[in-house]
């Protein structure tokens, strides 16, 4: 619950905040539309859904975490919750006209069978949006960071923060989406901003919240931090907070069928 508690307080407006109504800007999310949010974790997406539905849609928000769906309970009581398996979704087939998936793809184990899910539950021509993030080739902000990380802990370190960037190729996921049956109509890049307090707080969700944190000493991690703050100077206000740029990718696809 903890872990779940941090998400929506640190991560949520740290990096997925203002990607919330981008995506359902891209998916056209609209009065009326049934929609599901996959993998919502505690909601940012879910909910900036159902302020555009009306009271004649209905959103639906999935995760297979109950820690996050409590969290989002708490939040937004009125919307609905259902845990479950991106994998094995408990829904109908074309039960949704929209499905959307926010910073999700790259956590799950069996990608194409979660694409096919999620073509196997929304209706014939509806919609599947997703969001994810650029390769770390196209990072700005990150290519540096996860290079000091590599300076000073190993190249081994590269693999454990490359969590994130890990669906970025657009030429491979729009393969994947195509053997799911969905038909990629358009694909946005554009740049966002991560927001932290500060590059110790960077550090602190981004090294010691991942399993780096169990390998490396306190020695590694200070010079980590003390490199980063050279590095990513450029991002610094003068108050300390720091503003990453994040470059993310809105996929939207038309389910094909009949």
């Amino acid at each position: 619950m903890e872990q779940a508690e941090a998400y929506e307080s640190r991560f949520v407006p740290a990096l997925f905040g203002e990607w919330a109504p981008r995506l359902c800007d891209a998916a056209a999310i609209s009065d009326g539309d049934r929609v599901l949010d996959v993998a919502c974790g505690t909601g940012v997406v879910t909910r900036e859904a159902a302020r555009r539905v009306g009271d004649s849609g209905r959103v639906v928000g999935l995760d297979l975490n109950p820690a996050m769906l409590e969290v989002a309970a708490r939040v937004a009581p009125m919307l609905t919750w259902q845990q479950g398996d991106v994998a094995a979704m408990p829904f109908r087939d074309a039960e949704f006209d929209i499905v959307v998936c926010s910073a999700a793809l790259f956590f799950f184990p069996d990608l194409p069978r979660a694409l096919a899910e999620m073509a196997r539950v929304v209706r014939p021509g509806g919609t599947v949006a997703l969001l994810t993030f650029a390769g770390l080739a196209e990072q700005p902000g990150y290519g540096p960071f996860v290079d000091v990380a590599v300076r000073h802990a190993g190249p081994g370190a590269a693999v454990l923060l490359s969590t994130y960037w890990s669906c970025g190729d657009v030429t491979e996921l729009t393969r994947s989406l195509d053997d799911a049956g969905l038909l990629v109509i358009e694909t946005r890049s554009r740049v966002g901003t991560a927001r932290f307090p500060s590059i110790d707080a960077l550090a602190a969700i981004e090294i010691k919240g991942t399993p780096l944190a169990a390998r490396i000493t306190d020695e590694a991690y200070d010079r980590i931090v003390n490199d980063l703050r050279l590095v990513l100077a450029p991002y610094v206000a003068a108050d300390g907070r720091l503003s990453l740029p994040l470059r993310g990718l809105t996929v939207v696809t038309w389910r094909n069928g009949t």
